[in-house]
């Protein structure tokens, strides 16, 4: 593969010239492309009907169902790439993490990792642990055609704080107290799952993905020294592992105004701005040679039309002196979401953005 994402002496795939992908690479497009995070999902009423009665674990282990759910977004808003359908907490059920998704409470852990012993019950995953995967997402590429498809993965300390915590946490106070209290365990906690990320995100991009995006969604409520010193050399290791296919990387996290210099850093050919930081101001905190995603807040997509509106040119404007920009919310879509304020978000960006 080319460091662009065109595989080398090769024909370009049917994505490659998509604005979504244009984007990443920092090339002109013909209109900024629009995706979101959490698109497929709860705020879609069809999304509801086919997930009627099946637990979200189970709904992501069945390709056929993945592929529907993935598609209805790109149907009803006309969006310019899908996202895998799937969970960050998926890899870690497939190697055996005893744990579920708790309606109303999310991903919650039977026994939390706390001693270098627990480091035994995280085997590395193999193809064959996800067949799903590869199978659903042979499906979805051969319905998407030109449209890109973006795999993901979470974050390896984002994956450690539900491990440890053994559950979602406010304030991550196990995971800290074992992130300072036992730097070298941390360091091979992390390092563990740093390769269970990689290989799980390698499973997609072989068997399609155009794109993929490392959720970082815990990681703001670290400072950035301690970043760099305690999670960037593990994210970084996921980024190297995937560096050869020449697929775009994305890095996102929730809170991460501070270290958004240090996403980029760690090896994200774009890097994902919440909506607490304008993208113009996220762009001089990245430095030059990365493309920016965002940063519409989801909240603002309850207010009237008019003011989405309002609220959306202020982003683009923002945006406007970029190299490289798509278009997202700067979180997952909310699940009360009228999906025709999505759909109308959609139309303005392309209509408004056409070159």
């Amino acid at each position: 593969m080319s460091a662009n994402g065109r595989p080398t002496g090769q024909p370009p795939t049917a994505t490659y010239d998509s604005a979504f992908l244009k984007a990443c690479r920092r090339e002109p497009v013909p209109h900024t492309p629009v995706w979101f995070m959490r698109q497929a999902g709860r705020s879609l009423p069809e999304y509801r009907k086919v997930r009627e009665g099946i637990p979200m674990l189970e709904s992501c282990m069945r390709p056929e169902l993945v592929t529907e759910i993935t598609l209805q977004p790109v149907r009803r808003h006309d969006v310019d790439a899908a996202i895998y359908f799937s969970d960050i907490v998926v890899p870690l059920k497939a190697i055996g993490v005893d744990l579920d998704i708790k309606p109303g409470v999310g991903p919650v852990v039977e026994r939390p990792i706390r001693t270098r012993a627990d480091l035994d019950r995280l085997r590395e995953l193999t193809p064959e642990d996800v067949s799903y995967v590869t199978e659903a997402i042979g499906l979805l590429t051969a319905e998407l055609g030109a449209t890109p498809l973006i795999g993901f993965a979470g974050a390896p300390f984002t994956l450690a704080s539900y491990l440890v915590e053994g559950g979602p946490s406010r304030n991550h106070e196990h995971t800290k107290s074992l992130m300072y209290g036992d730097p070298q365990l941390w360091a091979d906690l992390l390092d563990r799952l740093a390769d269970i990320t990689a290989a799980f995100l390698k499973v997609q991009i072989e068997a399609g993905a155009s794109a993929v995006q490392l959720f970082d969604s815990w990681v703001g409520a670290l400072a950035p020294a301690d970043y760099r010193r305690a999670v960037m050399p593990a994210s970084t290791k996921v980024f190297r592992a995937v560096e050869s296919y020449g697929v775009p990387r994305i890095h996102f996290g929730v809170g991460t105004g501070e270290l958004l210099g240090l996403l980029g850093e760690a090896g994200a050919d774009v890097v994902g701005a919440d909506w607490r930081v304008p993208l113009d101001e996220a762009a001089r905190r990245v430095g030059p040679g990365k493309a920016l995603q965002g940063n519409l807040d989801p909240a603002v997509l309850f207010a009237p039309p008019e003011a989405v509106e309002a609220k959306t040119r202020e982003v683009l404007d923002a945006a406007a002196g970029l190299e490289g920009h798509v278009f997202n919310l700067g979180h997952g879509v909310l699940p009360d979401t009228d999906p025709d304020a999505l759909t109308r978000v959609v139309e303005y960006v392309h209509t408004h953005t056409a070159r």
